[in-house]
């Protein structure tokens, strides 16, 4: 069985059922994503509380993607014969931060500014040793669920 493992350390709560995004809170109420150990508040460097992010929010803005970007620093299994276009947009997660994501809808005539999306943790590709790399990804809450068993 392939092991699978999160794109980078403290980015989302994986393996989980209900997975999540880990931010960072500062005394002064502030969150940041993704997640780091410390932050300058007020002039002085304070270790930030680790907090999951809510797993919806709306979508406040997006862009297509249509062509592979160049690498460096683009990764993935696909090479430009095989790239398929994706979205990418900034999901607005209540009483928390606006987070840059890909999206799982890459039809910008099936997305809406102010939709409510969620978040999905998807295969990104694999590393030297096998492991198959996840990612976080937002699809649109009325996109009626998912077949693949990922989350």
């Amino acid at each position: 069985m392939t092991r699978q493992i999160p794109l980078a350390e403290d980015l989302f709560t994986w393996p989980a059922e209900q997975p999540a995004l880990i931010g960072g809170r500062s005394s002064d109420g502030q969150i940041v994503f993704p997640y780091r150990r410390y932050r300058i508040v007020g002039g002085v460097r304070e270790e930030l509380e680790r907090v999951e992010l809510p797993r919806r929010g709306n979508l406040w803005t997006f862009t297509t993607q249509r062509f592979r970007p160049p690498s460096p620093p683009y990764a993935g299994d696909d090479d430009p014969e095989t790239f398929q276009p994706f979205a990418v947009g900034y999901i607005e997660l209540p009483g928390a931060v606006r987070v840059e994501a890909r999206l799982t809808e890459a039809d910008p005539e099936k997305l809406a500014i102010g939709e409510e999306m969620e978040l999905r943790i998807l295969p990104f590709g694999t590393d030297d040793e096998g492991n198959q790399i996840m990612f976080y990804a937002f699809a649109p809450v009325n996109e009626g669920g998912h077949d693949d068993g990922v989350q």
